[in-house]
């Protein structure tokens, strides 16, 4: 038991580490210029889903979770389903917003030709460079 308790405990203090520095470059992050903002999220996504990676492995294993509460596990579905909504709420608004720059962009001709080579002859029509479809099935 000492050693889960020490791995649990090593986790939680890497992540403690990792708010921290997070909290550090945020200022930079804001101030910074477009590649430095790009590098910060991407890094922020990198760890959001090393960490979700690890929630589920953790939510897969039976031994865990024949230990824990129903209140942890309502307490982890609530936090979870408004992470959730936000991050559904983020993507409509950055999609939105960058599909009618875009669009803006292609009818004044300021398109970059990088764009409309990477999505074809108009904004409508898609080939590399698709955003990732997603089908749900439950």
């Amino acid at each position: 038991m000492s050693s889960m308790y020490d791995s649990l405990t090593q986790w939680i203090e890497m992540q403690k580490k990792v708010k921290q520095w997070f909290s550090n470059v945020n200022d930079n992050a804001k101030k910074g210029d477009r590649l430095e903002l790009i590098l910060y999220t991407r890094m922020a996504f990198q760890h959001m889903i090393r960490t979700l990676r690890a929630f589920d492995n953790w939510l897969q294993d039976p031994f865990i979770i024949s230990n824990m509460p129903k209140e942890e596990l309502e307490f982890v579905w609530t936090t979870i389903y408004n992470i959730l909504q936000q991050l559904i709420d983020l993507d409509i608004k950055h999609t939105s917003e960058f599909r009618d720059y875009i669009a803006k962009l292609e009818k004044e001709g300021k398109l970059s030709p990088l764009l409309l080579e990477l999505f074809g002859e108009g904004i409508g029509q898609r080939r590399r460079g698709e955003r990732e479809r997603v089908s749900l099935s439950i």
